[in-house]
This record gives C-alpha cells, structure tokens and sequence, in this order.
C-alpha cells in the first residue's frame, strides 16, 4: 500500500464531484502544461466509467440549496465554478460517452436536471446551457438511441427549447457550404426566362 496519497486522477474526479475549484486549481496547477492538463482530464474517469464532465454534470456541480428561492445569479456562479474551469481548459473533449449508459455530459445534465424539482429547474438549465455553448453536441445519442432532448421532463419546456434551438443551430450550421472566392458557382437567376 503507498502513502503516497490520491493520484492526480482521484484528486480531479473528487473536484468534480464536490465542486470544489480550489482542489482543481492545485491539481491543474501542479500537472502544467496544457497538453498534460488535456490528457488527464479527456482520460481521468470513474470506475463507472464517468470523465470529469460527466460528474460534475451529475452531481450539478454538487450544488444543494435547502431553500429555492435563495438561488440568486451569484448562487449559479458558484454551480458553474468546476464546470467553468474545466471548460476553460484547451483541447478538453466536451462529449465523452460513458462507459455504462454511452451518455455525454449534456445526457448527465439533462438527468439531473430533471431529478430537481421545479422550482429549481433553472439551476439544470443553466448547467446545459453552458455545456451546450462550450461545443457539447444535442445531437448525439446514446445506447438507448437517446438524444438528450428526448430525456427531457416534458414539462420543463424551457429545456426542451434550449436543446431544440441548440440541435436545429447545429444540424443548420453543418450543412451550410462555404465557398471559397476562387470557385465557379452557379450564377445569375435560376429562371429559364432570361
């Protein structure tokens, strides 16, 4: 047995899990380059399986609030510390699949958003959305064949939007061609009546 202490690897999954940033910070701290930084955080999973991401969304940032009403903007800034951090990090790979469930993050998200009651749904949107603007895909499905819109509560519409407005961005965003200025396209009117 080594008394060496936790692995960087066990040190950033208990960040994730406890949101706590300032563990993150001296682990990321301590490893240095961004490349080092990349690799432990797109390989550091659970024995279930779960990269760092995965956690943190599945335990919302380990947020509990006794009392809804107190979730004031500054009580989301503090949810999204870990988040915010590791999704700062360069080449971080924002959809892993776990190992059980094949979900990305945004599949955690959505699962423990719909665990909260109602009155604090906007702490779980808040979470996918920050996902979802650091390049995490709606459209990704799981083993169930799952995207994360279809987990949605379905009375939680204001998700429901996010995840549509956000799918439909992407599946629009992929298929536009963008033409370099030298090639020859069709030109001029697309009636025969020239």
């Amino acid at each position: 047995m080594s008394d060496e202490g936790a692995t960087p690897r066990e040190l950033v999954l208990e960040a994730c899990r406890r949101n706590n940033t300032n563990l993150l910070s001296e682990v990321l701290t301590s490893i240095g380059s961004p490349e080092k930084i990349a690799d432990l955080l797109n390989n550091a999973k659970d024995g279930m399986g779960n990269h760092c991401l995965h956690i943190a969304a599945s335990y919302g940032s380990y947020l509990n609030c006794a009392n809804p009403k107190s979730l004031t903007s500054f009580s989301f800034s503090l949810v999204d510390e870990v988040l915010d951090t590791l999704l700062d990090q360069e080449n971080l790979e924002v959809d892993p699949l776990d190992r059980l469930e094949r979900d990305t993050p945004l599949h955690k998200a959505i699962r423990y958003t719909n665990a909260l009651p109602a009155s604090e749904r906007a702490l779980g949107h808040s979470i996918a959305e920050l996902l979802i603007d650091a390049g995490a895909d709606p459209r990704t499905r799981n083993k169930a064949k799952l995207k994360p819109v279809e987990l949605v509560d379905p009375r939680n519409t204001e998700l429901r939007d996010l995840l549509q407005r956000a799918e439909y961005s992407m599946t629009v965003g992929d298929d536009v061609v963008v033409r370099d200025g030298n090639e020859e396209g069709p030109t001029g009117s697309a009636s025969d009546s020239e």
